[in-house]
């Protein structure tokens, strides 16, 4: 029967009770004026009228003489009410890296519900001492305890008691907890006859159809213990860091105690009243029998231990907030996790889910690494960056991070744009992706049986005209003069292979040509490619430029397949849901396809390593097959690389959420390091670079395959040229020459020469004889003898070849030189 700290007098999460126990409050007192005390009398009648009907529908059952009306009515009340539910109680839900490690918790109420076999035996006494010590003798009504109540209340002028059993308090938990509105929430709390005969009715009901054992786990898992726990569970691991299960004696206690006034009771802001509460409770286990004196009163003297533990919900406080973000709006969003959007939050936020994803920590730690330390959060350039890695013939998501933390964009160093995903999961617009995109030409070309060895030319300027559209509309602007930026390129023949090292925009304008601009549309279609926005690619004739914007991800998962050999695979995030009860619920599965021959991708393999080696990104190897492709964006808005291995694609961009064109990257100064303008190969090479080395460091390497011997039939692609002798000319003859012939030149330090005219090329690197067309020849001017030096004039007996000039060295990843930005 419920007794002094018993029952539900008030609200199980109010706050309206002070942290110390009140002394009673007296209705009347001589102070009490007249008008007061007439509306104190006018409470108590609706108190006494409330009880009498309480106490009518108590009787009601056993009144078998009171006629035909009593027998109606007692069958009423003993009726299953309409719309009875236990469902909908609001758990916590919990995303997990692959490896099974939290990455966030979502939850309306942090709840974890537990069997009672997890609930220590002490937690259960402790509860039904204070709060229903009779539960498991009277039914719904405890008649005896809410009589009690009554007399006392009455004969007090005030409320000290509440008769309320612990079935009646589940009931009003489990009202509250239901509500989805504002209204229901005010109708679950309102002190109304009404309410407490529903109550009452759903009471009957609970007890008819579950267990007295089945009732108390509910209630110990739906009642709220302050502090932003509810249920035991939560309660548990909130305070002591510790499940249900591991709960002792004065935990047992504390916990039990603070359920009555929650806000009153909360040990981390009351500890003094929380104590005393305990207290109460242990006396109360004693006073029952249920626990030996001598163990209460030593429970009494230890102190309140806590060892808190804060459960955030949310994706602001995971280590991958990004990529958790993606996981939430993928279930947000999505109509297999729910017909509307209320349908889906609720199952998010309430329905105890486990979702376990592709997130590998070690690819994720590595790659947040890597883009953090090349563009810090809070950089003085106001750069940002952004990575996503994908897992080739799978679509895994293996990796999504941003160089910011997850919040308002108001606040410097942080945003809620997720610049890795598309617009929607995550916000943002896209980015144009620059030259990355030729490798959607170069595929394309290849897979129309084009062997590397075919050779375009690529002027130093083009006018896009003859293109169609995949409607067949002509497209392109006769007035228009594309060129190749920055690189100094063009003006001669490249082959497949050796316009994609030196990324020639000229040369892929006419290979795109060749090929077929909608070819080449439907090649990065069939690669899973479309903008940020969720629109179809734009058409015309610099599409292979990269100006369409697109996002991070959908490029890692282009280019994961070619590592995958043409297996396309749609990039997913979540491998497994299951409920409370361990049911597998429904996901959205893989969808994979082959949008390209094995020996298409092959042979694209085989020409975009060399960007690793010899092009535009060399240097940037990872010591194991690998491939990719730079990407710098016109005026130098962004910059990008895209890349491979046969075990892990990923994409890199970089840029500023400002507007890349306002605020580009041209001269760039970054906290102290200047890069001059920012190639695909001055940042977005090295964070990918770095990033793969971390996510693979425990990979055994894969390897690609050889292309089929068909591309080979014009050769490797990267045929020698002879390098025409141009010692003894002048500087300006001999560049003129080289560049006749295909190559570029450079002068070097002047060397001394007796051989060679001063002012006439003395020596060159390479020397005569055969290279790559395109390859840059040194030169080194003679600046003529030393007095004293031996020998004689040039082409006579006893003179002196000129000194072998010091080799040139390889130029650094990002040089200018050998960038070609689109």
């Amino acid at each position: 029967m419920p007794t002094e700290g018993e029952g539900d007098t008030g609200d199980p999460d109010s706050g309206a009770p002070g942290p110390r126990r009140r002394r009673p409050r007296r209705l009347l007192t001589r102070s009490t004026t007249r008008a007061e005390k007439a509306r104190a009398l006018r409470g108590l009648g609706a108190l006494g009228g409330l009880a009498g009907v309480l106490v009518a529908l108590m009787l009601l059952p056993t009144a078998c003489t009171a006629g035909v009306g009593a027998r109606d009515a007692a069958g009423w009340f003993e009726s299953e009410p309409d719309g009875l539910t236990t469902s909908g109680v609001p758990q916590r839900s919990k995303i997990l890296a692959a490896d099974g490690s939290t990455i966030a918790t979502f939850f309306y109420q942090n709840r974890v519900d537990v069997p009672m076999n997890k609930i220590a035996p002490i937690v259960r006494e402790a509860v039904l001492a204070i709060e229903d010590s009779r539960f498991y003798e009277h039914g719904a009504i405890d008649t005896q305890g809410t009589l009690r109540a009554l007399a006392t209340n009455l004969s007090s002028g005030q409320v000290d008691q509440g008769g309320s059993g612990i079935t009646q308090q589940y009931v009003k938990n489990l009202l509250l907890t239901q509500a989805d509105s504002d209204a229901e929430r005010q109708a679950a709390k309102e002190i109304s006859a009404a309410r407490k005969i529903r109550e009452l009715r759903y009471a009957v009901a609970l007890e008819k159809r579950y267990s007295k054992d089945e009732i108390l786990r509910r209630y110990l898992n739906i009642a709220y213990y302050g502090d932003g726990a509810y249920g035991v569970e939560a309660a548990a691991r909130h305070y002591f860091s510790k499940h249900a299960s591991e709960l002792n004696l004065p935990e047992a206690a504390l916990l039990a105690g603070v359920i009555r006034y929650p806000y009153a009771y909360d040990p981390t802001r009351h500890p003094g009243a929380a104590r005393q509460r305990r207290d109460t409770v242990l006396d109360r286990m004693a006073d029952l029998g249920r626990l030996d004196r001598g163990k209460a009163e030593a429970a009494k003297r230890q102190p309140i231990k806590l060892d808190v533990d804060n459960v955030r919900s949310g994706c602001v406080s995971s280590k991958a907030p990004f990529f958790c973000d993606y996981v939430q709006r993928e279930i947000l969003t999505n109509p297999v996790f729910g017909k509307t959007a209320v349908d889906r939050e609720k199952l998010l936020k309430r329905g105890g889910l486990t979702i376990r994803t592709t997130l590998d920590r070690r690819a994720q730690k590595a790659a947040q690494r890597a883009v953090d330390g090349h563009v810090p959060q809070k950089n003085s350039a106001h750069k940002a960056a952004a990575e996503a890695m994908v897992e080739p013939g799978t679509g895994d998501i293996k990796a999504m991070v941003v160089d910011r933390e997850l919040g308002p964009d108001k606040e410097r160093g942080k945003t809620w744009i997720n610049f890795a995903a598309d617009a929607s999961h995550g916000s943002s617009i896209g980015m144009q992706a620059g030259s990355t995109f030729k490798a959607f030409t170069l595929a394309a070309a290849l897979d129309e049986g084009l062997p590397f060895g075919t050779r375009l030319m690529a002027p130093r300027a083009y006018t896009p005209v003859g293109y169609r559209n995949c409607d067949g509309d002509r497209v392109g602007d006769p007035t228009a003069s594309l060129r190749n930026a920055a690189d100094g390129e063009g003006g001669r023949e490249f082959s497949i292979v050796t316009g994609t090292h030196h990324s020639v925009n000229t040369f892929f304008l006419a290979l795109e040509k060749k090929v077929g601009l909608c070819d080449t549309v439907k090649m990065a279609e069939r690669l899973g490619m479309k903008q940020a926005n969720g629109k179809p690619l734009e058409e015309y004739p610099s599409f292979t430029l990269g100006f369409n914007p697109v996002s991070p991800l959908r490029m890692a998962a282009a280019y994961a397949a070619f590592g995958a050999r043409g297996k396309y695979c749609r990039p997913i995030a979540i491998r497994e849901i299951r409920n409370p009860a361990g049911k597998k619920l429904k996901v959205p599965g893989r969808d994979c396809k082959q949008a390209m021959d094995e020996g298409v991708a092959d042979a694209v393999n085989y020409v975009l390593r060399g960007v690793l080696t010899k092009g535009t990104a060399r240097g940037m190897g990872l010591g194991r097959d690998a491939a990719g492709k730079t990407g710098t964006v016109d005026n130098f808005s962004a910059a990008w690389f895209a890349g491979y291995t046969p075990d892990l694609a990923a994409a890199v961009w970089v840029g500023d959420p400002r507007g890349g064109y306002k605020h580009p990257m041209e001269s760039l100064c970054m906290d102290g390091q200047c890069y001059g303008a920012v190639f695909g190969a001055t940042i977005p090479a090295p964070i990918w670079r770095q990033s793969m080395l971390g996510a693979l460091s425990h990979t055994e390497p894969g390897s690609f395959h050889r292309p089929p011997s068909r591309y080979f039939s014009k050769g490797s692609g990267e045929d020698r040229a002879k390098v025409p002798d141009v010692r003894g000319m002048r500087p300006a003859e001999a560049v003129a020459r080289l560049r006749a012939a295909g190559f570029r030149a450079r002068i070097g330090a002047p060397v001394p020469s007796r051989r060679y005219p001063k002012g006439t090329v003395a020596g060159m690197s390479p020397g005569p004889g055969s290279a790559e067309p395109g390859n840059t020849i040194t030169l080194y001017v003679s600046r003529g003898s030393k007095r004293g030096e031996a020998g004689g004039r040039p082409g006579r007996g006893g003179g002196q070849r000129a000194p072998v000039p010091p080799a040139t060295s390889t130029p650094r990843a990002g040089d200018p030189a050998q960038q070609a930005p689109a």
